[in-house]
C-alpha cells in the first residue's frame, strides 16, 4: 500500500471515479459478490452546487402547480374528516376545492413574490468520488474488482 492511498489511519483508497452512479457501480459489484460493504465509504471532492434550469415558470404554471398541490392537501384533509364523520362524502369534496382555491392563491402571491423566471433543481456535485474501504479488507477489495472488472463480457 502505498503512503498516497493511505487516508487516515483506517481508510485506504480503493478507487476513484469521474461520477457518482460509476462509483455506486463499483460498491453493487462488491455486494454482488458478497463483499462486507459496510466498511465502504463514497466520498466526493471539490463540492459545488448545480442548478439544473427545468423550464419557464409562469403564472399559469405555478397556479398549476399550486392547485394540484392544494388538492392533494384537501382531499387528506376531507378523507380525516369523512373518517371521523362516517358517510359525509361532502367533507372530502370540499376539502378538495377548498385545497384547490387556497393552494392556487398560495402559490399566486408566492410567484409575484419571488418574480423568478425559471424552476430549477439544484444538486450538490462533486469532481471526482473516491472509494474507500477499511484498511484490512482494502487487499479483499481490490481483488475482486480486479477480478470481475477483467472478465471478458463484464460491462464496466
Amino acid at each position: 500500500m502505498s503512503s498516497q492511498d493511505a487516508i487516515g489511519p483506517h481508510k485506504v483508497v480503493l478507487g476513484t471515479y469521474s461520477s457518482h452512479e460509476a462509483a455506486q457501480h463499483a460498491v453493487d459489484i462488491l455486494a454482488e459478490h458478497k463483499f462486507p460493504v459496510e466498511h465502504v465509504t463514497i466520498v466526493g471532492t471539490g463540492l459545488k452546487l448545480e442548478e439544473r434550469i427545468l423550464g419557464r415558470w409562469t403564472l399559469g404554471r405555478a397556479l398549476l402547480t399550486g392547485a394540484g398541490t392544494g388538492a392533494w392537501i384537501g382531499l387528506l384533509i376531507g378523507i380525516i374528516f369523512w373518517i371521523v364523520t362516517p358517510w359525509v362524502i361532502g367533507a372530502v369534496i370540499s376539502g378538495i376545492i377548498l385545497g384547490i382555491v387556497f393552494g392556487a392563491i398560495f402559490s399566486a402571491v408566492a410567484y409575484f413574490m419571488h418574480r423568478r423566471a425559471y424552476m430549477s433543481a439544484p444538486a450538490v456535485v462533486a469532481d471526482r468520488y473516491d472509494i474507500l474501504v477499511d484498511s484490512e479488507f482494502g487487499e479483499e477489495a481490490r481483488r475482486l474488482l480486479a477480478a470481475v472488472l477483467s472478465t471478458p463480457g463484464r460491462a464496466h
